[in-house]
């Protein structure tokens, strides 16, 4: 029987516990919280299954070993030992990154990446600088592990969201920041600032019980160890037709991101779950139903545009909320808490920053109002 995998799965830093808790719900009984993201262990299967499922996180990294080394002749001899034949296919490209510190006397990332590359050739291995499957090797304090990346591209990229707008929210993020608003699939949720959609078509995602990765291929299909029947077996999808599902609903001031918003929504299979208008933020109506959660990642001054202007617009949005939406949650992601108190809206003190898009944000959120 084989040794069980070490499976990490990377966050967005300052919301491992976010996804910690997603893992839990999803039946990794053994999830750890570690800086960057969350440790598991399990086999294979577990790893195709959290590509498959897991919302929130960026990448799913499996380790495949690791050998102490304390000069580069024996890093290229151990490598050339390293069991690459149990996970690897000779037909498939590589490549080969490598990080080390200052606490490993092999500390040069360049020679170290040749070393192991060196090592893959000869053991009837292709190296390519574009391939899409990666080897990834950590030199720390003179132990080189060897893990292997088993999404390809990063898994933000749900596969049906082609047309994206200025400053887009992750697909990853966002799944994190609803988590973060106490959104299960339940209630309504309205982005009145939707640019191509990514809220809402999470949330309708979520709700309908479908799975993050079921419109792409993953790195993990060309290695040694896949099985497509097993693969198969997993790749089930949830369905839309609830009874009386909740309805979701996106507007933008900007005609292009709501047509870009519904073609996405089209490709995603949720078309006739969310409602798309053209209208200004200030100008959104409650919908009928039951409360729910307004969620949106409004422009920022250094992000788009000139800030100044946009005090005005947090000031118009809120006073619609506050008029129009009691009952109704809020969560609002900016970088600045001057113009998230623009709003006038009651927000509870601000968790962790979360990097986004090269800046520092914060997520904004209220009881009901």
């Amino acid at each position: 029987m084989s040794a069980p995998l070490e499976i990490f799965m990377t966050a967005t830093p300052g919301l491992e516990q976010a996804l910690l808790a997603e893992a839990l719900e999803n039946g990794f009984a053994d999830a750890q919280a570690t800086p960057g993201g969350i440790t598991v262990t399990g086999t294979w299967s577990d790893v195709w299954r959290a590509n498959l499922v897991m919302r929130g996180a960026t990448r799913v990294l499996v380790r495949l070993g690791s050998f102490m080394a304390f000069h580069l002749a024996q890093l290229d001899k151990r490598a050339r030992k390293f069991p690459w034949a149990d996970t690897l296919r000779p037909d498939i490209p590589l490549r080969v990154e490598v990080s080390t510190n200052r606490k490993s006397k092999i500390y040069h990332a360049g020679a170290a990446t040749q070393r192991i590359e060196t090592a893959l050739i000869a053991q009837g291995y292709q190296i390519t600088e574009d391939a899409a499957l990666v080897i990834k090797a950590r030199i720390d304090d003179n132990r080189v592990t060897i893990s292997i990346d088993s999404s390809g591209e990063s898994l933000h990229k749900r596969g049906h969201k082609e047309a994206v707008g200025k400053a887009p929210m992750r697909e990853t993020l966002a799944s994190l920041f609803l988590r973060e608003c106490g959104y299960t699939g339940t209630e309504p949720v309205m982005d009145p600032m939707c640019g191509s959609g990514t809220f809402v078509i999470e949330a309708a995602e979520i709700a309908a019980g479908l799975h993050p990765g079921r419109s792409r291929n993953f790195a993990f299909m060309e290695l040694a160890s896949f099985d497509a029947t097993a693969w198969q077996d997993l790749h089930k999808t949830g369905d839309i037709s609830q009874p009386t599902p909740p309805r979701f609903y996106g507007s933008d001031r900007d005609a292009g991101a709501i047509r870009m918003a519904t073609a996405n929504a089209d490709r995603a299979g949720l078309g006739d779950a969310i409602s798309f208008q053209n209208s200004n933020a200030s100008d959104i109506q409650r919908p009928d139903g039951p409360p729910g959660l307004v969620i949106c990642n409004p422009p920022y001054g250094a992000r788009i545009g000139n800030q100044k202007l946009l005090y005005s617009v947090y000031a118009g949005l809120g006073a619609a909320l506050k008029d129009r939406f009691a009952g109704w949650r809020v969560g609002i992601i900016t970088n600045d808490a001057g113009l998230a108190k623009a709003s006038g809206l009651p927000f509870k003190p601000k968790g962790a920053p979360i990097p986004h898009g090269g800046l520092k944000v914060w997520l904004f959120q209220t009881d009901a109002l």
